[in-house]
């Protein structure tokens, strides 16, 4: 084997984004609550950027240039700094920042449009309202259990090996793999009997149904001797909990002997029930949304947007640090205060950028959901974002980061903006419809039928065309099921 060794010349085009560009993408990609963290985190961080203006004397004028200082020397000072091409970082960028700094205005270079009058005046207040209203931690399911399994008097291994099954009980409070698997698994030796009192125990505890092997023993678990229709419960899930979910009754009905009325009755009191007693405790508070944009008529009767920055301070560049610039400094205490002032410039450009390009993406959306406003979601219209990012020209990126995560407030409700977004299908009159108005339409049809003969999908397809919607069979299939209706026969009363 002959081993050769050659140079060649290959060209090639690459894209590099520039730290600015990244960081006004991620800028613009956050909601107003996670932007005004950010912002926390920056103005901790860099001593170049404040909110707004305050007077210093010399001392501690003369404080910060030596905090300066030593982060200078101690810190290597190109770390976590956002910073433009170090071929640019030579001692010309210093004396075009200082010549910059000359023509700023008295107020600094600022972020925010107009200062908002429902702006809070006082950092610590705003922190101290923060740490308020932080949540408590729920009490999990774990925690519960074992509380009250501790009022049991057991022998140790009993009291040991319930506290291991509690401990290994899955979200849905169900017991995986059965008890002969976590025998197994508990890694001390443990008698059998001594295993099931510990089980028995632990199915005790509230809520009822934690510690079943499957949705039967759950249910069963619950059962109580002064339940309604306990005995036919017993049966109906023992043996016939999938002709129950498939609306079965007449089979139900031949198999048992009971009636279509005693087993109706039955299945309301076994809807009553929960097959998943453990789901309560993984739930969350639900978090507040805080819409970014308002819309509103003026007194012309158009609908305006208005972008939201109470919530966001207003920005400026130190003047402290500027005056130490101007005056000089060291070169290393110099390059720092450059870099930092850089930073809270860019970030500033960003959050201005960010508030333009939000204002003007929802502004267009706005403009095209027009019927959506004055008449309810049955009005809204077909919209793809490559549409907004052609009227706004901009990339049909930024269109989608503008809108990610972004509640918009309007007279009909709180929606996200990506709501307005969506295909459509064109009717017999050749006119283009939303599948938003489809799914309004289907779920019309389905709520206004005879439940005694329920409407098959091929109905369904039916009673859409006569009302100008033609669907093929398969696609009112996949939007009923997005819907959460069930099937003709599901759905069929007895």
């Amino acid at each position: 084997m002959q081993l050769n060794f050659s140079q060649q010349m290959k060209m090639s085009q690459q894209m590099k984004l520039a730290p600015r560009m990244i960081q006004s993408m991620e800028i613009l990609q956050l909601p107003t609550m996670e932007l005004d963290e950010r912002i926390e985190q920056e103005l901790s961080e860099n001593p170049c950027l404040e909110m707004r203006s305050a007077d210093h004397d010399a001392p501690e004028l003369q404080h910060n240039l030596e905090v300066a200082r030593e982060e200078a020397t101690e810190k290597n000072i190109s770390e976590q700094v956002l910073q433009v091409d170090d071929a640019h970082n030579n001692e010309a960028d210093f004396e075009r920042l200082l010549e910059m700094s000359q023509d700023w205005p008295e107020d600094n270079y600022t972020s925010g449009s107009k200062p908002s009058s429902n702006r809070m005046e006082d950092d610590s207040d705003r922190q101290h309202d923060m740490i308020s209203n932080v949540a408590v931690r729920p009490q999990s399911l774990n925690d519960y259990l074992l509380e009250q399994f501790g009022f049991f008097s057991v022998p140790a291994e009993v009291r040991d090996f319930g506290q291991f099954l509690i401990q290994n009980l899955d979200p849905n409070g169900r017991l995986p793999g059965g008890l002969s698997d976590q025998i197994q698994t508990y890694g001390k030796s443990i008698a059998e009997i001594d295993a099931q009192a510990a089980l028995q125990l632990l199915q005790r505890l509230d809520p009822p149904g934690c510690g079943a092997r499957d949705a039967k023993e759950c249910l069963l678990l619950q059962l109580r001797d002064d339940m309604p229709w306990r005995d036919v419960l017993s049966t109906l899930i023992s043996s016939h909990l999938e002709d129950l979910a498939q609306n079965r009754l007449p089979l139900i009905e031949r198999k048992t002997g009971y009636s279509i009325e005693t087993i109706k009755a039955a299945f309301e009191e076994l809807k009553h029930m929960n097959p998943y007693p453990g789901r309560g405790f993984e739930a969350r508070p639900a978090q507040a949304v805080t819409p970014d944009v308002f819309v509103e008529q003026n007194g012309d009767d158009k609908w305006v947007v208005r972008v939201l920055d109470e919530y966001t301070p207003r920005l400026r560049i130190s003047k402290r640090y500027q005056q130490i610039l101007r005056d000089g400094a060291d070169a290393k205490v110099k390059e720092y205060i450059k870099r930092k002032i850089d930073s809270a410039k860019w970030l500033i450009e960003s959050i201005e950028q960010r508030h333009n390009t939000l204002k003007r993406v929802a502004q267009s959306i706005v403009d095209k959901q027009t019927a959506f406003l004055e008449f309810g979601p049955e009005a809204i219209v077909p919209l793809k974002m490559q549409e907004i990012a052609d009227v706004v020209k901009v990339h049909v990126t930024t269109v989608s980061r503008a809108v990610d995560d972004k509640w918009i407030q309007t007279p009909r409700g709180l929606y996200p903006l990506k709501r307005f977004f969506g295909g459509g299908t064109m009717t017999e009159s050749g006119e283009e419809v939303a599948w938003d108005i489809i799914r309004i339409k289907l779920k019309e049809i389905v709520e206004g039928e005879d439940k005694n003969d329920p409407l098959s999908d091929d109905s369904l397809v039916e009673q859409l065309a006569k009302s100008g919607y033609t669907l093929a069979r398969r696609t009112v299939t996949k939007y009923r099921k997005a819907l959460d209706i069930p099937s003709s026969r599901q759905r069929r009363a007895y």
